[in-house]
């Protein structure tokens, strides 16, 4: 009887901080049950075989068949025979003794098959897996079309699929095995019927306990064996597997255990992971129930994560199975806490703004005086005649001749200052007022 235990934190309250959050993990303890399987399925007399009918074996087209094909109790095999109709590079056995032994051990083999445990139950749809060696059940099975199947082993490797009622592979799908294993120990054990879709790439032995039927361009690597019912064929290649390796080690299966410890704390808005892992063969799945809003899990890695939107606390079982009983689960208490506020900064004194100061009134430049030119000859004073002004005279000579001689010179003149020209005028109109007072006196002197 599997335990169950839950630890469950106690809360603590920050103040000014908020709610701190917490995910304590409880394990459900299971029972570890190992299965083996007992080696690969032995086909008798019927490996020979590429094709095995029960009551006919009809061909459309250009199908090779390399290996044996064989029909008991029917009589009916039809559609071979040379170009363009379907080759056997085998023997035909078509209601002999040989055919008859062989539909025997194949209804063994199958029964053998049947027998073995179970490695993973439940499938359904086989696109997109990549399995490792084991014994896989279904009520099933699909290959949906251009899908695909990986088979990873190595050269002993053994897989045997089981399915209670169809087996069903759509067209262009395709089953690659990897590692150095091959189809010599790949079975299909078929309830019903089975079908091939179109160019499909097949790859193993199917006994199925009713019909099979291949259609146009679909490959088999292996054997089509039908127990009770009818082989159809149209335009396929179908290859019996040879010198297929001995028996290998019975592959050890486990049901699940979970290993992951405690998980992280939670908070709303923050982005949330954590992973749960479990040991087991072959590697389970993982489901959860009860998650907290914004939070999911992911089904083959175990990772819970997401970001989540509500406070609270609730209770969350993940399970993870194998197809070995019995499942494993883990128990969960969450605790999503409010996101903690940040502290609140006073806000800074203004910085003060400095009085713009007047601008000082620039001096109004005194306009400059007016310069005089001399006339040319004509002797300049040295010095002004008008009170506080100041003359600079600059006499340039340009002489010709030698020492003793006449030259001719140009003078220039160059006043600073105020201005004299009219201080000069009444000067002159002064001295000849004077001129004219003084000859009128002379007159008058005279005539006395």
């Amino acid at each position: 009887m599997a335990r169950s235990r839950s630890i469950r934190p106690l809360p603590v309250l920050f103040v000014g901080s908020g709610l701190a959050a917490a995910l304590l993990l409880g394990v459900t303890p299971a029972a570890d049950a190992a299965t083996v399987i007992d080696g690969p399925v032995g086909l008798g007399t019927a490996a020979p075989f590429g094709v095995l009918g029960a009551s006919t074996v009809t061909n459309t087209g250009p199908t090779v068949v390399r290996g044996d094909l064989g029909l008991s109790p029917g009589t009916a095999v039809t559609g071979f025979g040379a170009a363009p109709n379907g080759v056997v590079t085998g023997t035909v056995h078509r209601t002999d003794a040989v055919a008859a032994q062989a539909r025997a051990d194949a209804r063994t083999a199958d029964g053998t098959g049947r027998s073995l445990s179970p490695t993973r139950t439940g499938l359904s749809e086989l696109d997109g897996l990549s399995l490792t060696p084991g014994v896989y059940d279904g009520p099933a099975l699909r290959l949906a079309g251009g899908g695909d199947l990986t088979l990873a082993g190595a050269a002993d490797s053994v897989w045997v699929f089981r399915t209670a009622s169809t087996l069903t592979v759509g067209s262009a799908s395709r089953i690659t095995i990897t590692g150095g294993a091959s189809s010599c120990n790949v079975f299909w054990l078929v309830g019903s019927s089975a079908t091939l879709g179109t160019a499909a790439q097949f790859q193993g032995t199917v006994i199925a306990d009713q019909s099979v039927t291949a259609t146009t361009g679909a490959t088999v690597a292996g054997r089509l064996l039908a127990l009770d019912g009818a082989v159809t064929l149209d335009s396929n290649t179908i290859t019996a597997p040879t010198g297929c390796a001995a028996p290998g080690t019975p592959v050890q299966t486990a049901s699940p255990a979970i290993t992951s410890g405690t998980p992280t704390s939670a908070t709303v808005g923050t982005p949330y992971a954590f992973t749960v892992t479990a040991s087991g063969t072959p590697s389970p799945t993982f489901t959860a129930t009860g998650l907290p809003a914004g939070l999911t899990i992911d089904a083959a890695s175990g990772v819970v994560s997401g970001t989540p939107t509500t406070p609270g606390t609730t209770t969350v079982t993940v399970t993870a199975s194998n197809g070995t009983a019995p499942d494993v689960s883990a128990t969960y208490e969450v605790v999503t806490a409010l996101p903690t506020a940040p502290p609140t900064e006073a806000p800074a004194p203004p910085v003060p703004t400095a009085t713009p100061t007047a601008p000082v009134p620039s001096a109004t430049p005194t306009a400059p005086a007016p310069s005089a030119t001399p006339t040319a000859g004509t002797p300049t004073p040295a010095a002004s005649a008008t009170s506080g002004a100041t003359a600079t005279a600059t006499a340039d000579r340009t002489g010709a001749g030698g020492t003793g001689g006449t030259g001719t010179g140009v003078r220039s003149l160059a006043f600073t200052g105020a201005d004299v020209a009219g201080p000069i005028g009444i000067a002159a109109a002064a001295l000849a007022l004077g001129i004219v007072l003084a000859v009128l006196a002379r007159r008058r002197s005279r005539r006395s």
